[in-house]
Parts: structure tokens; sequence; C-alpha cells
């Protein structure tokens, strides 16, 4: 089985005067990411982190967080994810209710209201980064963790992620270690070139665009990936259309990988077919994907989008796209997620019985993998879900956020998926808000394609009306430039609800 810690020190001594990341237009080298690395272990060492022991670490896409989390996972401690997007005060708890023996951080984030004070009274030591893989060393003051205030190991555990937060109030899944490496090594599966179990080489002929945030599974995953891999990284601080453009031209990589609400702005901004000619495929995951982008990616660039399906609380994916799979059946397995993993078993139950359902019936997935960590059990799902007779995984949507309108069932992936069908918008998001009369309606927020103009209310319901049943169609329509978003780019449903409740929206009739 694949063993992080012996594979990341592996790959950081291989050469130290190669390339390893480009940030802001500036190539770093393996050796400056060693000695980064190297530092924070020693730091760590100092104030007697032991094996497992708890490490909150300030996330963002920058060279030297990065090495902080190769510090920790290499030295078989544990990852606890910190968001520096939360605001200050909603930081401030989070770091009083984690009772973390370390953090580690820039000079930004300790320099945030309040964040000193909060984590002296934590009792927790910190390790502050300097500069862009400068160092890392004690900071003065915060040498010592308070061992009666902080509660020092997670035993097994590899990463506290906090989850995305799409649904509600995002939480810290415990992945264990064991079942991390699992899943990992599995999706070596996907890689072209790369196998299980290899020795580690560094591959200066690839640079992996690394856009995605690591606050979420899915960044994190793919830069961990690259380093395993002895890829060198262009490092984008977050995504944008110009720089993610800008990467793919210089860098001219074979794969890059980009969400769903980024390839729609990619999409959108019609960048020319000879700037993305060096791409074979984009990987994409973490949200639903229209079926038309891929379409659309095929079509109008002739490169193949392949979609994987996971989650945080499943140590990284457990389906996906292979390359071979799309150029053989990407038309049959329209809106497919691809195929189980090796090592993953799926199948679709009843909701109410648990009764196993045939191939091709809808129920509720279930899922039995070793990367799980819960033995020979089946884990259920939120997701409803057909697999066909080829083993081809298709998720429907959610059903634990289902809109009960006047005690009829409303699933706001199934409206989502019909508004995007209007030529005009672009993207769809619907939350269900409180009703008087019927306990809950459905509402819209609408983001409108480039050059487009809004459709009348009138005009959409009457197209959704012949898409939908009547108590499907959303009460309400709001049209936004964006809405607010997760890290990893999903709507945060919380958020967009807040936007609909600011003024009541009218009863349905």
């Amino acid at each position: 089985m694949l063993n992080f810690s012996h594979l990341l020190t592996d790959v950081l001594s291989i050469n130290a005067t190669a390339d390893a990341i480009e940030f802001e237009g500036r190539w770093y080298r393996w050796g400056q990411l060693s000695n980064t690395v190297s530092q924070v272990r020693e730091a760590l060492d100092q104030i007697a982190v032991p094996a497992d022991g708890r490490v909150g670490i300030f996330l963002r896409n920058r060279p030297s967080p990065l090495a902080a989390v190769l510090a920790t996972i290499a030295g078989d401690r544990c990852v606890v994810s910190l968001n520096p997007l939360f605001p200050d005060d909603k930081l401030r708890a989070d770091i009083l209710a984690l009772k973390l023996p370390v953090v580690i951080a820039g000079a930004e984030d300790l320099a945030r209201p309040g964040l000193l004070d909060a984590l002296h009274e934590a009792g927790t030591a910190v390790v502050q980064l300097d500069g862009i893989l400068e160092g890392a060393s004690l900071l003065l003051g915060f040498e010592h963790p308070d061992a009666e205030k902080t509660i020092a190991t997670a035993p097994g555990v590899i990463i506290e992620m906090l989850t995305s937060g799409t649904t509600g109030v995002p939480k810290r899944v415990a992945l264990q270690r064991t079942a991390f490496e699992k899943s990992f090594g599995g999706a070596l599966s996907y890689e072209s070139g790369r196998k299980e179990g290899e020795a580690p080489r560094l591959r200066s002929d690839v640079t992996s665009i690394l856009a995605n945030p690591i606050t979420h599974i899915g960044g994190l995953w793919g830069a961990l990936s690259c380093m395993v891999a002895g890829r060198k990284a262009c490092l984008l601080e977050r995504f944008t259309v110009p720089a993610w453009h800008d990467a793919i031209v210089r860098h001219r990589p074979k794969v890059a990988a980009a969400v769903p609400a980024s390839l729609r702005m990619i999409l959108d901004a019609d960048i020319p077919r000879e700037d993305l000619s060096s791409l074979v495929a984009l990987r994409t995951g973490t949200a639903p994907l229209d079926p038309a982008v891929t379409a659309e990616f095929w079509e109008r660039y002739g490169i193949p989008v392949l979609q994987n399906y996971g989650a945080t609380e499943f140590s990284g994916s457990v389906a996906g796209w292979t390359l071979s799979d799309f150029r053989k059946f990407h038309d049959a397995k329209t809106g497919s997620v691809g195929r189980f993993q090796p090592g993953v078993k799926g199948r679709v139950v009843d909701a109410e019985t648990g009764g196993e359902l045939p191939s091709g019936q809808e129920g509720i997935l279930e899922m039995k993998a070793g990367q799980f960590g819960i033995g020979d059990d089946w884990l259920r799902t939120t997701d409803r879900a057909i697999i066909d007779t080829d083993g081809f995984l298709f998720i429907l949507g959610r059903s634990d956020n289902a809109i009960i309108r006047g005690g009829f069932k409303v699933h706001p992936d199934d409206v989502v998926s019909a508004i995007e069908k209007h030529p005009s918008i672009r993207e769809a998001v619907v939350v269900g808000i409180p009703d008087r009369r019927l306990g809950q309606v459905p509402v819209a927020a609408l983001m409108l394609r480039s050059g487009e103009v809004a459709p009348s209310d009138e005009e959409l319901k009457a197209f959704l009306k012949e898409k939908l049943l009547p108590y499907q169609v959303p009460a309400e329509f709001r049209y936004v430039v964006d809405v607010p978003r997760t890290p990893s780019m999903k709507p945060a449903l919380p958020q967009v609800r807040e936007i609909f409740l600011e003024t009541s929206a009218p009863s349905a009739t």
C-alpha cells in the first residue's frame, strides 16, 4: 500500500536544484521546498509534537503552506485544516473550539485582529512561515502548547478536513491515514504512465496547473498527487480565467483540472482553440456537472472532460471517467460520473426498505471500500443514483436537501437541470425558503450567459412548465452576477438562501 511519509521524503531528496513550484511568475526549487519542510518538522520536533499530533495549518494556495502540509504528513502527524477565508470572528471561534497544540501560519494570517489573543487563550503554540519558502520557526512567546487546554493527538488520522459547507455549516471530517492512502493508491489507476508502488522520480517534462483551493479535499488531493509524483507545479493562489489561460499557454500541460463553475467561466471566455491545444483532457469534480458543458468542450475544443465523484467523507474520489472510457462511451453515457475505482463497490437501494435495486433503477447510493475505514459494511450516502448494466454511475441529486412544497417533494437538482436548458441561463442555484401557506417553496438565483438578455419571469415559467411539474417551478427568480461560493466554488446554499430571505418571497399559488 502507498505510504505518504516515505514517498514524500524520497521525492524531496531527489534533486535539490530542479524546479518544483512556479508561483506568481517565479520558479522555486525542490531544495527550497525541502528546506522549508525540514524547518517546519524541526519546529514541531522542538515542541515535541508526537506521531498523530494535531497540527493546524492555514491552507492558502501558496508554496509555504503547501510545504507545511508536506512536513506534517511526512512526519506522520495530522493536518487540521484552517480556512483563511473565514471572517475574523468565525476564525477566532474556530481556533478556540479546536484546542490545537500548534498552528502553522504566515505573517499575514497571524496579523489578523484578535488571532494571537485567541491562540494564546487556546494554549496553542505557533510556527510562523517566513516569506515564500524562506523557512519557518517558532513564534516568540508561543513556543510551548498548554497540555491542559489542548487536544494533542488524533490517533490514526491524517487530516481533519473541513467540508465545503455547501448545504449547511462546514464541519470537519477525520480522514484515517490508512483509508486515505488506500483511496489515493486506487486513484493512481486514472493517471497515464503512473503505477502504484513505483520508485519516486521527478518528471521535469510535466507541469501541473494547481488552481483548485487546497482548503478543499479536491484541491489538496491534486497538490499531494503532484508532489508525490515528482511533477512540477504552477500554483495559482486563486482561480481566474486569465491566470488559468496564461498558465495553460505557457506550460502546455496535457491534463488540467477545473471545478464545474470554472469550466463554465472558461467556455464563456471563448478562449482560442489553439491556446488549449496541448490538453488531451480536463478533470473536474466537487459539484454536479452539466452534460452540456462536457459536450461543448468536446465540440469546440476536442477536449474530453473527465468527471469524478467523491467527497471529503469518502477520503477523496471513488468513481470517475478514464480517457479510454470517454472515447468509447461518452455519447452513450451522457451525464454519468464514470465507473467505480478499483476496490470500490457500489449498489443502489430502496430508500425505505434498504433492499438492493436492479441495474437501471433509481435509489439511494451505497458503497463499500477499504478506504472508508468501516470494514465490510456498506456506507449509505445521501445521493440519488442509478448504476447501469455497464457499471456507469449516474448521480441524480441529493435526497437530503429536498424542498417539501405543500406536501410535494422538490429536488433542487432536477429544477436546476431544467432551468439550465434555457439558452440564456449559464447557471442556476435553487434553494427552499419558508412559505406561510405551503411550508417551503423553491426559489432560483440565475446567472446569464455572456451577452444574453434575461428572460422575463413569465417567459421562464412558461419554458419550465414544459419540463417540470407545476409544483417544481420556482416561486421567485433573482438574476445575479454570481452567488456566494465555498472555497471549492460550489454555491454556498445557506448564503444563497439569505439573498431571498432579505425580502420575503410571495406565497405561491
